[in-house]
Formats: structure tokens, C-alpha cells, sequence
């Protein structure tokens, strides 16, 4: 359930939606931090629910004493950009329980579309797979028809479907993201429920996941022109405080 921050409930009727999926490597959840701290977009509330583990924290993008919960709401009403940031991970028990609050909370909210950022582990690529950018993306059937050309004119690549057989090649045809968390029952759902949605996911494994969020959200913007890319040279992002203290605190210096 959304709960707003102030006394009157933001409308997101034509919004796009980017949240993240809890996913190997948390690249969708580095990639949401550096959108929100580089375009300085204001919390408006966030999600109450038992299927994420509880947090709190202080505020990851400033000084201010402000308290952070396991899933936050940022609105741009300029950009007409909503951006869920999820910072704990689904309860094993209660996955099904949040894709139906996702799928119900999208729908209700009138999003125009709703982007999904992940990731999926590299050393389970197949051979078609390991050639050319470790970048995939998914359509829903109802964003297909609007944005299938402009993202082929873009040369991106599309999820391929592998083998549920593997060395059978007139095996089925099955999608695969291990790593992915609810990627592609969340991506399911919202094919069975006429949502638009886009999925978008890099090929990683576990450890600096730094450089792939920067990727992943290089190539975000290069679709949704979010931020002005210079002549020469990339996006400036900016890395929010909280990053200084993501591989936790130096080494202490009593053990030496």
C-alpha cells in the first residue's frame, strides 16, 4: 500500500515507473540511487508491506535527519518520473504476495509505462549470449507496439530465449534470468495483465558492481533522454554519500 509523505496523495496518471529488482550484484538498486541523487528528486512517500525484510536507516542521498524505510517513492513532475527505490530483500515466502501488490499498485497508479532495472549472473550465459553488449531488455506485449522499432533503431538487443534442453536445438524455447529475483515472474504478471512494462538487465557477477551501474543506467538514458548527454564524453551521475560506506568502513587500524 502507498503511503505519501504529505497530506495529499500525489497523482502518477502518465508517469513512467523505474524500480529496481532485487538481483545479483544489486545493480538495479545502484542504478535507481545514482537516477534519484544526479536528478535530486524528491521523496513523496513510500510502500507499507510485510514482504520486504524491515529497515531504517538515515537519508542515503543527504545530511539531513531524515529516516529511509525498505521502499521509498521519488516523484519528478516535471519528468513525469516516478522511481521506487527497494532496499531490503523479498521475504522467500512473500514473493507472490509482492508481485500481486507491484501489479496492483502500477495499475491503480495509471502509469503510462514502468521500466524494471536488473541483472543476472554472467557465468550462466549461453553461447549466442556471450557475444556483443552483456545489455538485454524485455517488452511486454503492450509496449511492444510503441517502442519496438525505436529500441531496434537504437541496436539493442533483446533477451534471448535459450534452450530448456540445452544441446537439443528444436528443444522449447524458455526465458532464463538466473540472479534475477522476481524479474521474470514480475515480467510475466505484467504480460498476463496488460501492463506496459520494459525490462532491462545486464549480464554481471558479484563483487564492484559499480561500473554496471553505470552502464545500466547509461543506457537507460539513451532511450529515455533523462539527462542531456554532453558532445563529448558520458553523463556526469552523481554518487550518492551513501556510496562511500558500500563496502562498509576502512579497516581498523587496531588490527595492525
Amino acid at each position: 500500500m502507498f503511503i505519501a509523505s504529505g497530506d495529499v496523495t500525489p497523482s502518477f496518471k502518465g508517469f513512467t515507473l523505474i524500480m529496481p529488482a532485487v538481483s545479483v550484484g544489486n545493480v538495479g538498486q545502484l542504478a535507481v540511487d545514482l537516477l534519484i541523487s544526479t536528478l535530486n528528486i524528491p521523496r513523496v512517500g513510500h510502500l507499507h508491506t510485510d514482504c520486504l525484510t524491515p529497515m531504517a536507516g538515515n537519508n542515503p542521498y543527504s545530511a539531513s535527519a531524515q529516516l529511509s524505510t525498505s521502499a521509498e517513492v521519488y516523484s519528478h513532475s516535471d519528468l513525469k518520473l516516478a522511481v521506487l527505490q527497494i532496499r531490503a530483500p523479498i521475504i522467500q515466502t512473500k514473493v507472490k504476495s509482492f508481485r500481486k501488490l507491484m501489479v496492483s499498485w502500477i495499475k491503480s497508479s495509471g502509469f503510462l509505462r514502468s521500466v524494471l532495472l536488473s541483472s543476472s549472473h554472467s557465468y550462466h550465459r549461453d553461447d549466442q549470449q556471450l557475444h556483443g553488449s552483456p545489455l538485454r531488455y524485455l517488452l511486454t506485449p503492450s509496449l511492444q507496439k510503441e517502442e519496438a522499432q525505436r529500441l531496434e533503431e537504437l541496436g539493442w538487443r533483446e533477451m534471448e530465449r535459450i534452450s530448456a534442453f540445452p544441446g537439443i536445438s528444436d528443444s522449447e524455447q524458455r526465458l532464463y534470468i538466473p540472479g534475477g529475483g522476481v524479474t521474470k515472474a514480475l515480467y510475466t504478471d505484467c504480460c498476463t495483465e496488460d501492463i506496459s512494462m520494459a525490462v532491462m538487465l545486464i549480464f554481471c557477477s558479484e563483487g564492484d558492481n559499480i561500473p554496471d551501474a553505470f552502464a545500466l543506467v547509461n543506457h537507460l538514458n539513451g532511450w529515455l533522454h533523462l539527462l542531456e548527454k554532453p558532445t563529448q564524453g558520458s553523463v556526469q551521475w552523481r554518487v550518492p554519500p551513501s556510496w562511500k560506506l558500500l563496502f562498509g568502513s576502512g579497516i581498523p587500524p587496531l588490527l595492525f
